[in-house]
C-alpha cells in the first residue's frame, strides 16, 4: 500500500473519476474537487501531501489553487496539469512554485513517477527539518547542563535576549562554556537559519586577525594574491562570536569600536565601505574592568561591548551540578565509543565534588572521557580518576582521622543543600529539582545532615561559608 494523500482537481468529471480510481488502485489515498473553490475548501479542511490540479478550470484556475497552497500549507507539493502546454506556461508554473507540469493526455507511468518524485522530495524536506532540530538540540541551550540557581538565571537571560540585536559580553574562566552560551543565543534567535561564525581572537597575530575579520583585497600585503571575504561578511544576517576579545591590540580595538557603532568597515587594503547586519557576541576570561584601569582595553569599547553581560560561574561554585554534568558526559561518551559504563561509585563522585576544577567543565569532560576509555569496570571508581585529583582536594575534604571521604564531604554537601533550600524558601520540591535528585533522596539527606525543619543550627555551618 503506497503512502500519500492526494487531492485531484479537474472540472471534467469523467477524467477526474478515472484518474482517481486508477490512483486508488495504486495505493494512494485520493480526494477529488471539480473547481478551484472546492479545492480550496478541501485544502482548508485537510492537509494533503500532493495536489494535482488542471490549470484551466471553469471556476478559477490551477494557479489559484497553487497560490492558496503556498499561503496555507506550503509543505504541500503542487503538480499542475494542462492540455495546452507551452514553454511559457511551464516556466510560469515553476516560477510560481509548482513542483512539476504534466501535459494531457496523461501517461500512467509518467503520472505515477511524478507523484513518487513529489513524495520523495517531501520526505527529504521532513528529514532535513528533523536533522536541523537535532542540530538545534545539540548546540542549543539543551546542551548546557545545570540546575544551579545561577545557571537557571543565565538560561532565563538567554531566552530574554536571544531575539534582540544587542551586543552580548560573556565572561568567565576558561572552560566554563562560553562558546555553548553563544551558540544557544544564536539558536534561539530569529537568526538561527543564518551563519554562526566563531573566531578565537587570541590565537592570531594582529595583521592576520584583521584580515580574518574584515577580509582583504588582492595585493594588500605579501601573499594576498586574491580578494578574501572576512568573517563579518560571512556572518552577515547571522551571528559572529569573538572569543578572547581581551587580547585584542589597541589598533584592533579602534576598528571594533567603529564596527560596533556603525556596523561598517573596509577590507584590509581596500577603500570600499561595507555594511553588515550581524549580531555580535564577545567573550573573555580577562577582567576587562582591570584591563581598562591598566590602559590595556579602551574604556569606550568596554562600554560598547558591555551592553548585556552574562557571567558564567566556575564549576567549583556549582558543586551540585557536578553529578549532573558527569552523568551527561558519561552517557554521551558511551554513545560515541560503544562502551557500557553504568555510573560512578559514591566515593568517586564525592572526590569529583571536592575537587577544585581549575579547568572547569572542560576539565570534567576530559576526566570522564579518560575514565570511560581506560576504565575496566561497569562503574567509574576512584582508581579510574587522575591520581593528582586526590592530592589536589583540600585537606578538609580528604579522608582523615578515621573519616571516610563521604563523611569528610558531608560539610560541603550540607552547605550546598542548605543554600538551595534557603534560595527556594525551604520548598523541598523546587530544591530537589534544582539539585537533580528526587524528593525521597533529598529527605534522607536532610535527615542525615541535620537539616530537618526546626533542627537547623546556623552556627554549625559557619565553617563552610
Amino acid at each position: 500500500m503506497k503512502q500519500g494523500s492526494l487531492l485531484l482537481v479537474d472540472d471534467d468529471r469523467l477524467v477526474l473519476d478515472s484518474m482517481a480510481d486508477w490512483l486508488r488502485e495504486k495505493g494512494y489515498r485520493v480526494a477529488e474537487a471539480c473547481s478551484a473553490d472546492e479545492a480550496i475548501q478541501r485544502i482548508d479542511q485537510t492537509v494533503f501531501d500532493v495536489v494535482l490540479t488542471d490549470i484551466r478550470l471553469q471556476q478559477g484556475d490551477g494557479f489559484d489553487v497553487l497560490d492558496h497552497c503556498q499561503q496555507i500549507c506550503p509543505q504541500t507539493t503542487v503538480i499542475l496539469i494542462t492540455g495546452y502546454a507551452t514553454t511559457d506556461t511551464a516556466v510560469d508554473a515553476i516560477r510560481a512554485g509548482a513542483f512539476d507540469v504534466l501535459t494531457k493526455p496523461l501517461i500512467d507511468e509518467e503520472l505515477d513517477l511524478a507523484i513518487n518524485r513529489a513524495l520523495t522530495q517531501r520526505k527529504v524536506i521532513e528529514e532535513n527539518a528533523k536533522l536541523k532540530a537535532q542540530l538545534d538540540l545539540r548546540f542549543g541551550m539543551e546542551n548546557i547542563v545545570g540546575h544551579d540557581h545561577r545557571m537557571l538565571r543565565i538560561f532565563d537571560m538567554i531566552d530574554s535576549i536571544a531575539d534582540t540585536k544587542a551586543t552580548v559580553l560573556i565572561t568567565g574562566e576558561s572552560g566554563t562554556g562560553k562558546s555553548l552560551v553563544a551558540r544557544a543565543i544564536h539558536r534561539r534567535s530569529g537568526r538561527r537559519d543564518k551563519p554562526f561564525v566563531e573566531i578565537a581572537c587570541g590565537t592570531l597575530p594582529e595583521t592576520l586577525l584583521e584580515s580574518e575579520l574584515f577580509g582583504h583585497v588582492a595585493g594588500a600585503f605579501t601573499g594576498a594574491s586574491n580578494d578574501k571575504l572576512g568573517k563579518f561578511m560571512q556572518a552577515n544576517g547571522g551571528t559572529i562570536f569573538l572569543d578572547e576579545i581581551g587580547t585584542s591590540s589597541p589598533n584592533m580595538q579602534v576598528k571594533l569600536l567603529r564596527l560596533l557603532q556603525e556596523f561598517e568597515f573596509e577590507q584590509v587594503g581596500g577603500t570600499k565601505t561595507y555594511h553588515v547586519d550581524t549580531r555580535v557576541i564577545l567573550a573573555t576570561n580577562d577582567d576587562l574592568t582591570r584591563a581598562v584601569a591598566a590602559g590595556r582595553f579602551r574604556q569606550d569599547l568596554y562600554y560598547r561591548v558591555n551592553v548585556i553581560n552574562i557571567e558564567l560561574p566556575p564549576l567549583r561554585q556549582r558543586i551540585a551540578d557536578i553529578p549532573l554534568l558527569a552523568e551527561h558526559f558519561l552517557a554521551r561518551i558511551c554513545r560515541e565509543t560503544g562502551k557500557t559504563v553504568d555510573g560512578f561509585t559514591e566515593d568517586a563522585m564525592s572526590l569529583m565534588q571536592g575537587y577544585h576544577w581549575p579547568g572547569n567543565v572542560r576539565e570534567l569532560q576530559n576526566v570522564v572521557e579518560r575514565a570511560v576509555l581506560l576504565g575496566k569496570h561497569r562503574v567509574v571508581t576512584i582508581d579510574d580518576l587522575p591520581r593528582d585529583m586526590n592530592a589536589a582536594v583540600p585537606v578538609a575534604a580528604r579522608p582523615a582521622q578515621g573519616k571516610t571521604l563521604k563523611q569528610a564531604l558531608e560539610g560541603p554537601e550540607r552547605q550546598i543543600i542548605l543554600e538551595t533550600l534557603q534560595h527556594h524558601n525551604w520548598n523541598r520540591n523546587a530544591t530537589a529539582e534544582q539539585l537533580g535528585i528526587n524528593r525521597t533522596t533529598l529527605y534522607k539527606k536532610m535527615k542525615r545532615l541535620g537539616l530537618e525543619d526546626g533542627n537547623f543550627v546556623p552556627s554549625a555551618y559557619a565553617g563552610y561559608c
